[in-house]
């Protein structure tokens, strides 16, 4: 079997493991919520805890957990999965539960009622799982959203030796530059990070591209003509890192606003695209504004776009790479822009309960003009700011290295 490395995420989800909580894994298709599921339940035979995976594209198991309760009871008698010690719960995995006819009957009767047994499950769109979710289960979940690799995953997954906060030789930093350029020309899918080929990792981005991105969006939205679907897609994937217009989506793709608002949600929910939100202390002007919108993996983003992956970094391409790893080390929630009817812009702004932090993205310091950051900063009376760059030569203690931003 494969080796299976260890995720950020998981040190948190392992704070959820002893509650009675269900644990439940939203994200994308191929972003490795399987294989995380798969470390916790070695992590926990090797600790001697008693565990069972099920895999519900096995359709049998869909056909007893349908059945209720009482039935996958019976079914973990059969295989004679229990505890010796009483106090002890028994760990059941259950990958892609959206495939239940009612997910949310299935967890809460399970959590209500069986104590000794703890759920982890995991479904492939959070649109499906959510639609099928009802608000009986407030209060008895704990969610995780599971993105592609971090750039830390990405070096761990290609044995790259990498510490935060230490200070680096310029040769250590080069070759990390060199590891940042690659991730974000070829993204961070778990399968293209592990492929060394590019025509076989184009190759695979394609798959993940028709198999999943295509038909998943296409089933959930029932879309009716495949060629303007399609042609909605990569125009989203050119706009990446910029304001989205839907009156001009609308008119250049030839399909309704109403239509384009339906396929953007399930978009958003199928982890896909992220809109993100302008920034403002108006919360109803924010409302009114454009927002900006970014793909969550800029090697699938430049698929769809330039029908392959690419030698070198384009603007929109780094930017949207540089979002990708805010979004990871905060949530898709804490993430902005800022941008003035003078046209004053800021790339991103990350609100969290503690700071307001304007980043702005360039590929090399020397494009950074500081005009934009000086205004915002005398407005909200703050005192940093982050310019994230992978070329040029850092000009102060707020210039950073994408890595750190």
């Amino acid at each position: 079997m494969e080796k299976i490395y260890k995720r950020t995420v998981i040190d948190e989800i392992n704070k959820y493991l002893h509650t009675d909580d269900v644990i439940v894994l939203h994200g994308a298709r191929q972003a490795g919520k399987t294989s995380i599921l798969y470390y916790l339940r070695d992590q926990l035979q090797k600790q001697g805890e008693v565990s069972y995976f099920i895999d519900l594209e096995d359709s049998r198991f869909v056909k007893i957990l349908d059945t209720g309760v009482e039935e996958f009871r019976r079914h973990l008698e059969e295989e004679d999965i229990k505890t010796i010690d009483k106090n002890k719960k028994i760990f059941v995995f259950v990958d892609e539960i959206q495939y239940l006819n009612n997910p949310s009957a299935f967890l809460k009767l399970t959590a209500d009622h069986h104590k000794d047994i703890k759920l982890i499950v995991s479904g492939s769109s959070s649109f499906a799982i959510k639609s099928k979710f009802r608000d009986s289960l407030v209060g008895r979940t704990v969610n995780f959203d599971i993105f592609n690799l971090s750039f830390r995953e990405f070096l761990l997954f290609n044995q790259y030796t990498f510490e935060d906060g230490k200070v680096y030789t310029q040769k250590k930093i080069d070759e990390l530059k060199a590891k940042f350029k690659e991730f974000v020309l070829y993204g961070g899918y778990p399968r293209i990070v592990l492929t060394p080929e590019i025509d076989r990792k184009e190759k695979y981005l394609q798959q993940i591209i028709d198999t999943y991105v295509k038909k998943d969006i296409r089933d959930l939205a029932n879309v009716k003509d495949i060629d303007k679907f399609n042609k909605l897609l990569e125009t989203l994937a050119a706009q990446s890192g910029q304001l989205l217009n839907i009156a001009e989506l609308s008119n250049t793709t030839r399909i309704s606003k109403q239509t384009i608002e339906k396929y953007l949600f399930i978009m958003e929910n199928t982890y896909l695209i992220k809109l993100v939100r302008p920034f403002s202390s108006n919360i109803r002007s924010e409302l009114f504004k454009l927002p900006k919108i970014y793909f969550y993996d800029s090697g699938l983003m430049q698929m769809l776009w330039l029908k392959g992956l690419q030698k070198e970094l384009i603007g929109n391409v780094f930017e949207t790479g540089v979002f990708t790893e805010l979004v990871k080390k905060n949530t898709k929630d804490n993430i902005f822009y800022w941008r003035t009817k003078d046209k004053k812009e800021i790339d991103f702004i990350l609100k969290t309960k503690n700071i307001t932090m304007p980043i702005e993205v360039k590929l090399n310091f020397e494009q950074f003009n500081p005009s934009a950051i000086k205004y915002f900063n005398n407005h909200y009376h703050l005192n940093q700011y982050k310019v994230a760059s992978l070329y040029g030569i850092p000009k102060n203690e707020f210039h950073v290295y994408p890595w750190d931003v």
